[in-house]
């Protein structure tokens, strides 16, 4: 399909979104709202994808929420009506169908790991997809900012969910109430990102990293996401070691586990195929 509002790339296992609304900063309005969540299905639903890179065009991650649609009393009224209603349901599939907001479930819950690029500025929305992500590369021009506070409203998109798991409740408190933007080395100080780069540096950093991943078993780098991520909600250690038990033993009977032990044996690359 094609999209008024991002570009999508796929080579070699790997897909790249691209937000494509330069001259606004990437902001979503309800088509890249809409583009985007589709965009995360498919790619989530594609066999053939085994990662997945998020970045922006120009120099702007996203700006977050395009604001040009709340600027008189009637599109203000009309829009936050628009958004209630897309939120309609409490159930993972359906929650926010449609919006960045769905997309964030759907970057959460599938099993293939997602990076974010970020080759600008990404605040407000733009920031809560970045947090969404597994792995966050930014360029040395990146900037990150909560800047909910600051245009009347609070972190949504789950970002206030991820933050304090990402840097820890202090300094998430410090960002938020304070709607600091802070820069690329701070971002890495506080563990925000995983790598800082030069920004002619940044997509190839990314599609490496993103290949390196492909190019493993995707069956367990799945289960792999799926342990790290409950990791960080699950109170019961045992629990979770029994689960990572059963994993485990259902990964034993896999055709790529009998792949990777040949070609280990047979000193050559495995050649998986997610079965």
């Amino acid at each position: 399909m094609t999209y008024e509002t991002i570009v999508l790339k796929k080579a070699e296992h790997v897909a790249t979104v691209t937000l494509n609304r330069p001259k606004v900063g990437n902001a979503f309005d309800m088509t890249l709202n809409a583009e985007f969540d589709h965009a995360i299905r498919l790619l989530g639903e594609d066999r053939d994808v085994r990662a997945i890179i998020i970045t922006g065009s120009g120099s702007y991650f996203s700006t977050g929420i395009d604001l040009s649609m709340f600027t008189t009393p009637e599109r203000h009224a009309d829009k936050v009506v628009a958004l209630k209603d897309v939120l309609p349901a409490d159930n993972d599939e359906t929650f926010g169908k449609g919006t960045a907001v769905a997309a964030v479930i759907r970057i959460k819950n599938m099993p293939k790991p997602v990076i974010a690029a970020v080759n600008g500025t990404a605040v407000g929305l733009g920031l809560s997809i970045v947090l969404a992500c597994d792995i966050i590369i930014a360029s040395s021009m990146a900037k990150f900012g909560m800047v909910f506070v600051k245009r009347g409203v609070v972190p949504d998109t789950g970002a206030s969910f991820d933050l304090p798991r990402v840097v820890g409740l202090k300094k998430a408190c410090e960002l938020t109430f304070t709607g600091e933007t802070i820069d690329a080395a701070e971002a890495e100080r506080i563990g925000m990102v995983s790598r800082v780069v030069s920004p002619n540096e940044l997509m190839d950093a990314a599609r490496q990293l993103a290949q390196k991943i492909a190019d493993n078993p995707p069956l367990a780098v799945g289960l792999a996401k799926s342990q790290l991520h409950r990791a960080m909600v699950e109170t019961d250690m045992i629990r979770h070691m029994r689960w990572e038990v059963e994993n485990m033993e259902n990964l034993m009977k896999s055709a790529d586990f009998l792949e990777a032990a040949s070609a280990f044996f047979e000193k050559r690359k495995p050649i998986f195929k997610g079965e």
